[in-house]
């Protein structure tokens, strides 16, 4: 049986891993972690955040997530997509979304978002408890915030976690998504100072490095079913590097500058 630090990528100051389990895995051991979900979670965030709002994270598809958003004063937003048989498509909400596009140039400093995220949003909170500083990263600020993490580690590890998506079968298996991979290893490729990252951490880098990212976004699962469902100009948007100087920190459960 391997030892349990095998699965921490113990002896490795810049770590990557997958989805909750990683969260789980890395977040008691590292100083950072940053939540990657490109599509669509953590650049909606950065969007946000960018223009002076607020986002609370909130659950997907679960009722309490409107009571959350009251609680704490915030504007809950819908997800600006419709299901059918589970095949999404833009709805006619009028607004701001989910959806980076409803909120690129039109959110006023000082709103106070509360999102809702199968994936980012749940992986940032199951992040607040692990005791690490958490941060939400993608392709539109991560040099930013690999300056951050490093910043704030210290010389304690960093760890990644690319989201990933769900497969819509019994169980909601994690459906690895080359969107938030790449978003991982741009993070990674810009973070200096590290000296010993782990293979996955090491890999990751190497196939962002090598990648034509807006090309592969655009043709990869996630962009080709966001755009049959109408939002190919989300995926654009997600699609551009380090275009933002943003980092959104986790604090008190809140995203903010």
């Amino acid at each position: 049986m391997c030892p349990v630090t095998v699965f921490e990528q113990d002896g490795f100051d810049l770590r990557v891993e997958w989805g909750l389990d990683g969260v789980h895995a890395l977040g008691p051991h590292c100083a950072v972690l940053v939540i990657v979900d490109v599509l669509v979670f953590t650049t909606t965030v950065d969007v946000a955040v960018s223009q002076g709002a607020r986002v609370l994270p909130l659950p997907w598809r679960d009722e309490r997530a409107a009571e959350a958003a009251a609680a704490a004063g915030a504007t809950l937003t819908p997800t600006g997509l419709t299901y059918q048989d589970d095949v999404p498509t833009a709805s006619d909400t009028k607004g701001w979304t989910l959806r980076p596009s409803s909120l690129d140039g039109r959110v006023p400093a000082g709103t106070f978002l509360g999102i809702t995220s199968a994936n980012g949003a749940h992986l940032s909170a199951a992040a607040a408890g692990s005791g690490a500083t958490v941060l939400a990263g993608c392709l539109r600020n991560a040099s930013a915030v690999a300056a951050r993490a490093v910043e704030l580690a210290g010389d304690r590890p960093i760890g990644v976690i690319p989201a990933g998506e769900r497969w819509r079968t019994d169980g909601l298996p994690l459906r690895p998504a080359i969107e938030d991979y790449l978003g991982a290893g741009a993070i990674v490729a810009a973070i200096t100072g590290r000296v010993a990252p782990s293979p996955e951490a090491t890999l990751a880098s190497l196939a962002y490095r090598a990648a034509p990212v807006r090309a592969l976004l655009a043709d990869a699962i996630s962009g080709r079913e966001l755009a049959g469902a109408g939002v190919a100009t989300d995926v654009a948007l997600a699609s551009v590097v380090d275009v933002s100087d943003t980092v959104p920190v986790l604090k008190a459960g809140v995203y903010q500058a």
